[in-house]
Formats: C-alpha cells, structure tokens, sequence
C-alpha cells in the first residue's frame, strides 16, 4: 500500500467517514472538528498562541460539514467558519505584534472602554441584520437564530484577537442559541459542544478577569491601548 493510499484513505474518512453511535452515527469531520474547537478554547483561555491554528483547522473540518448536508446546507454555520478563518488570521497577526504579557501569556486581557462597547453594539445590530437578509436569500436554516451565531462568532472572535474580556460574554449569548438550533437541526456533537462551552466560557471569563485585575497585566494593557506595546 503506497503512500498516496494511505493519505487519500485518511482524507475520505476524515472528510467523508461516520462513527456509528446507539441511535444512529456521527460525521467523523463534526466530531474531530469540535475536538479542535475545544483545544483551542483551551488555548485561548490560556491565553496562547496556538490558540489560532488549532482552531483555524477545526473551521475548515466544520465548514466541510455545513456545506454537505444532503437536505439542507447550514449557510449561516458554513458562512461562520469563513468568518472564523479570516478572524482568526487577524487575532494570530494581532497576537504576535504585541508580543508576550508580563505573566507569559500571549496577551494583556482588559475591559473594552465604553466606546469600544459602543461600536461592538453597533456592529453586532448591522451584522446580525445583514447576515438575516443574505442567509434568508440564499435559503438558509433558520435565518433568524443563523444570523444570530454568525454576527455573534465573528464579533466574539474579533474580542478575544483584541484581548477584552467581555468576548467571552459574548460567546455565552452565542452559545444559548446555538445549542438548540443544532439540536432542531441534527448535529448533536456540535449542540453538546456548545452546551459545553457555554459552561466553559464562563470560566474562561472569569479567569480573564482575575488576570485583568493583576497590577503589571494592568499597566500592560493600559500601555497597549495608548499604543505603546512595550
């Protein structure tokens, strides 16, 4: 057995594959798509690099999947992962600029002013309506909670690639109303994921904050938003 078999084998059940379960199967793609998502929760709580690629490989798994469901493409989940890679780019380029908080991690987490809040506001009202329209268009599954997932990833994504802790707030909004979408709409690997991470996002958040508050994260993060990252 050559090389190439091997490879093109591994890709066709990755891609491709099912694991049977009681009750039914799952999509080899969901499942290993999710792991990395967690990974890279982990590493985002963490506060380290990794956070980023780890994560970015678990968005192509997943847009894999969205986009070949044989009765109805989720659009919105599809568009989310494109979204994801592009956010993530920007949070991995991000990251690396600043280079290491005082503790060793790869940022410094501080609250976002009130105008920074502001324009989160505003941006999640544009996107949110904008996603509707476009998803409701193309036949999307349920334009109105798709729209929702969709604004809310990209805008928790761009936090957490800006250091505030409010981004995990977001996540949990996120999270409420994934988790019964994907329910209606079949993909339980991925609804337990995000019944998962809805818990898990709380502890991220409160472990962002804890770092936050410590005096040298502090002035570090006060020197970035001035734009003195030394």
């Amino acid at each position: 057995m050559t090389a190439q078999v091997v490879w093109d084998g591994a890709a066709h059940w990755l891609l491709d594959g099912s694991l049977h379960v009681p009750g039914g199967e799952l999509r080899v793609s969901e499942v290993v798509g999710n792991a990395f998502g967690l990974a890279s929760a982990i590493l985002g709580m963490r506060r380290l690099m990794w956070a980023w690629p780890v994560g970015m490989v678990g968005n192509v798994l997943l847009f894999t999947l969205f986009v070949s469901t044989p009765d109805e493409p989720l659009w919105g989940q599809a568009g989310r992962q494109v979204m994801f890679l592009l956010a993530s780019a920007y949070g991995l380029w991000r990251w690396q600029r600043l280079g290491s908080a005082p503790d060793g991690g790869a940022v410094s987490p501080r609250w976002a002013t009130w105008r920074e809040r502001g324009l989160l506001l505003a941006s999640a009202a544009v996107l949110y309506a904008v996603a509707w329209v476009v998803l409701l268009r193309i036949g999307s599954y349920s334009p109105p909670t798709e729209a929702w997932i969709l604004a809310g990833s990209l805008l928790a994504t761009w936090g957490m690639a800006r250091g505030w802790v409010e981004f995990w707030l977001v996540w949990v909004a996120v999270d409420a109303v994934g988790v019964t979408t994907l329910v209606h709409a079949g993909y339980y690997p991925t609804a337990f994921m995000y019944l998962f991470y809805g818990g898990f996002c709380v502890w991220g958040f409160l472990t962002w904050w804890r770092v936050s508050r410590e005096p040298a994260i502090a002035a570090r993060a006060a020197r970035e938003l001035r734009g003195v990252a030394a």
